[in-house]
């Protein structure tokens, strides 16, 4: 007599109900503001330009900057992510250096 072989048996692993789609949510990256430091030499007409320049301000908020940072000693010349803060500060330090001027910068979390 012949075996009657039967199909092997699948797992049944089937379920029901409704599928619910995950979502991943992207976090948003943290900020960092770039900081102009006042010094005796580097004149405020550079300020202005590097901050028309390379944070691609207008002329009259570049004036309001760089009159706050004359007369307060620091002040934010924008606000990134670190790595666009970062690149701006070595193009700025880059385009200082090859003036002669001293102009320092920096960079600090946004709280």
């Amino acid at each position: 007599m012949a075996e009657d072989k039967k199909p092997p048996q699948r797992d049944n692993d089937k379920q029901t109900g409704l599928v619910l789609e995950e979502r991943t949510r992207t976090k948003k990256p943290p900020m960092y503001k770039v900081l102009l430091h006042n010094d005796d030499y580097t004149t405020r007409d550079f300020v202005v330009w590097i901050l028309q320049s390379v944070f691609h301000k207008n002329e009259s908020d570049a004036t309001v900057i760089m009159m706050h940072v004359h007369n307060n000693g620091v002040g934010v010349a924008g606000v990134y992510t670190f790595e666009v803060a970062e690149t701006k500060v070595t193009k700025t330090m880059r385009l200082a250096k090859a003036q002669d001027f001293p102009l320092q910068l920096s960079i600090e979390p946004v709280e």
